[in-house]
């Protein structure tokens, strides 16, 4: 099983909010998820950018890989390099 670290899109039209979830790459994009990891507002002024570290370490040293857009958010919130 592909394991990815991705973006689900929450939130009203034309207001995104996204939550960092674990899911299958096989499921849809707000489909089926294993675990919720944390949460992205990029509404505000800069980015709210919630993740648990742990979680994401963890995910991440068993074969899981981050989107290219979850990638960033990691690298600016420190828990990779």
């Amino acid at each position: 099983m592909a394991v990815r670290i991705r973006l689900r899109r929450m939130g009203a039209k034309k207001a995104p909010f996204y939550r960092v979830v674990v899911a299958d790459s096989r499921s849809p994009r707000d489909g089926r998820f294993i675990e919720e990891i944390g949460y992205v507002n990029p509404l505000t002024d800069p980015a709210d950018i919630k993740i648990d570290g742990e979680k994401a370490r963890k995910w991440i040293a068993q074969g899981a890989q981050p989107s290219d857009t979850v990638k960033a958010y990691l690298k600016k919130s420190g828990i990779i390099d």
